[in-house]
């Protein structure tokens, strides 16, 4: 406060006693108007075997577009300096440490620190732990990825949101693709983490596919535990029975272990590799990734975001701030932010420009919808808690000439033929047959 007091010009000592007690009150409310910051946490993981691929990515992503923000210098409707006028400060989280730490975390965050809002999370147990939690102490939280559908088809918040699709998209498009491409798939095999996510990821594509290729027959179903980094055993399953087809969702240091090990061996050139959420590995494996593999990016992000002035303007920044172009978790990282910047302001200015509560930001974000780099975001499901979007699947190309991997064959499928209705679960909806689905390639 005196630091800001030493700045302001009509907080100079007052040359008439009587007015001592007037200056110090103005002065007072001049400091105070002067520290009034929005203050958001955000967790990503910052170490261990997601941190390079995704959760770094993620939170440089989110460092450049907040100064950007704070700086006025967004593309409309985002060029409001801050929040509403109010500065944002951010504060960092690392989500390594499992479940139970990432409670104490959330608690310290708004306890401790004091935020209004935090923005995280990428694990999918991370994220059934740490919503109910936020729920129980009436707090602010927007999950910026996690992708179990479980979410909020078994729960029912009025202060968490989750600003993009879940997963059950990614793998409705991976079976769609492969039907659209005419892609031989009589067989198929799996390998998928063991735990929330890779569950739902596997059974969302198994049952993707007996509605899509009837005929089809699973073969190998292969569970490695997350961060188990070796995958010798079941490279060698795999090998053993091979299909025509083999699914994964593995992700962050878990793929690109899978990758490096399994493509010497030669796995990618005996099957159709399928990887549901494998862009971000790109630029890390270069020549290293083999040609031919099919993946998506969990959304229409990276080489397969679409052509827009906003994704113009977000490419630039972040190619050029880091020397790499953005992926799959700065991608998800920006659109949360930029749905919590109008959700804000709308809040703010709701309540006559001051500080909004979490009760009147969550009314604010429900039901809304905001251009995004990726398209459209509508947070259509989940009581207006869970958002839908469109997305994008390609096929892999290393190009020597730009020393890069291109991606190919891409095919986009709007977010109403890869996303349930609302009040549909994933499950119920991919067994009855994609009801409803709309715009279909």
């Amino acid at each position: 406060m005196a630091r800001h007091l030493n700045r302001t010009p009509a907080c100079r000592k007052p040359n008439r006693l009587r007015l001592l007690a007037a200056t110090a009150a103005l002065c007072v409310a001049a400091g105070a108007q002067a520290q009034e910051t929005f203050k958001v946490g955000i967790v990503s993981f910052l170490s261990g075997q997601a941190a390079e691929s995704f959760g770094i990515p993620a939170v440089n992503g989110a460092k450049i577009l907040v100064d950007a923000f704070n700086k006025g210098a967004a593309p409309a409707p985002y060029n409001k300096p801050g929040f509403g006028g109010m500065k944002i400060e951010a504060v960092y989280v690392d989500e390594n440490g499992g479940a139970t730490k990432q409670v104490q975390e959330l608690k310290n965050l708004y306890d401790r620190e004091k935020v209004d809002v935090v923005v995280g999370y990428v694990s999918s147990g991370d994220c059934l732990a740490v919503a109910p939690a936020a729920e129980e102490m009436k707090k602010f939280l927007i999950l910026y990825d996690c992708g179990t559908p479980r979410i909020f088809e078994e729960n029912k918040f009025n202060y968490v949101f989750r600003t993009a699709s879940h997963g059950a998209m990614d793998n409705v498009a991976l079976a769609r693709y492969l039907k659209a491409k005419g892609i031989k798939a009589d067989t198929f095999n799996l390998i998928n983490q063991d735990y929330a996510w890779g569950h739902d990821s596997k059974k969302d594509f198994v049952w993707s596919m007996e509605k899509l290729f009837p005929a089809a027959k699973p073969g190998e179903d292969q569970l490695p535990k997350f961060g188990a980094g070796q995958y010798g055993t079941e490279i060698s399953a795999l090998m053993n029975k091979p299909a025509d087809i083999t699914h994964s969702s593995l992700w962050g240091g878990d793929l690109q272990a899978f990758i490096l090990q399994a493509g010497p061996r030669g796995l990618f050139k005996k099957t159709q590799v399928v990887l549901s959420a494998a862009d971000h590995v790109l630029p890390g494996l270069g020549e290293k990734m083999p040609d031919g593999t099919i993946l998506g990016a969990r959304g229409a992000y990276g080489l397969m975001s679409p052509k827009s002035a906003l994704n113009d303007w977000w490419w630039d920044l972040y190619s050029k701030a880091y020397n790499v172009y953005p992926v799959q978790a700065p991608y998800r990282m920006a659109q949360s932010l930029l749905g919590l910047k109008l959700a804000a302001e709308k809040a703010i200015a709701a309540n006559g420009g001051k500080k909004p509560s979490p009760e009147q930001l969550a009314a604010a974000l429900r039901n809304s919808e905001w251009d995004s780099p990726a398209g459209r975001i509508r947070m259509a499901n989940g009581g207006g808690h869970q958002a839908v979007q469109e997305t994008a699947i390609g096929k892999t190309r290393y190009d020597a000439a730009k020393k890069m991997v291109m991606l190919d064959d891409i095919m986009r499928f709007p977010a109403d033929c890869v996303n349930p209705p609302p009040n549909m679960k994933a499950e119920e909806w991919i067994k009855a047959g994609f009801p409803g689905a709309k715009g279909c390639p």
